[in-house]
């Protein structure tokens, strides 16, 4: 895996990964103050833009290689529409995990798709990675359907894995090898 210090800006035809801003606090907050998108994250809804800006600041200090986390944006306008990160990385063990997230407002156009498409290429590609996992909560039908359109196999559950506003929910865990990717790229 390369030593990179820098989070790419990765071209797709209608999205761009990019890194995170300080001017997309707004957007965000609107990301995840919806109980929809929540239902199925490992955290309750927002109720405050403050809770944007510090989760900002927090992740604007996560560099590769440890993260890649980046706005998922429109290649037109760039503005913020999600996010895509692959996280925990692990170079000896060449894993990391995915995550991604996107405005329900822009959900069902294939940008999510897109996105992924783009974050795992370059998992595979410039990260030279072996393996790449997910979690999803199984009632979570279009990301689990997004994972298995690239390959990646539903390996196990854990039972009550998040507590999310006083409700348990399971996880199913993913798991995308450099193999089964080459296969359904």
């Amino acid at each position: 895996m390369d030593d990179c210090t820098d989070l790419p800006v990765i071209e797709g035809q209608r999205v761009r990964l990019r890194p995170l801003r300080r001017t997309d606090a707004a957007a965000l907050f609107t990301l995840y103050a919806d109980p929809e998108v929540c239902r199925y994250w490992s955290f309750a809804p927002w109720t405050d833009l403050a809770q944007a800006e510090a989760w900002l600041d927090e992740r604007m200090g996560w560099k590769p290689p440890a993260t890649f986390g980046w706005a998922l944006a429109g290649r037109d306008d760039d503005a913020f529409v999600g996010t895509v990160s692959l996280f925990s990385l692990s170079g000896p063990n060449r894993r990391a995990e995915l995550g991604y997230s996107l405005l329900p407002s822009r959900q069902g156009q294939g940008l999510a798709r897109e996105g992924v498409g783009l974050a795992l290429a370059h998992a595979f590609g410039p990260l030279d990675l072996e393996r790449v996992e997910a979690d999803v909560d199984p009632r979570n039908g279009p990301s689990w359907r997004l994972l298995e359109h690239f390959g990646f196999h539903r390996e196990g559950l854990l039972r009550h894995r998040w507590r999310v506003g006083g409700e348990f929910a399971d996880s199913w865990i993913y798991g995308l090898l450099r193999d089964d990717y080459r296969r359904t790229a």
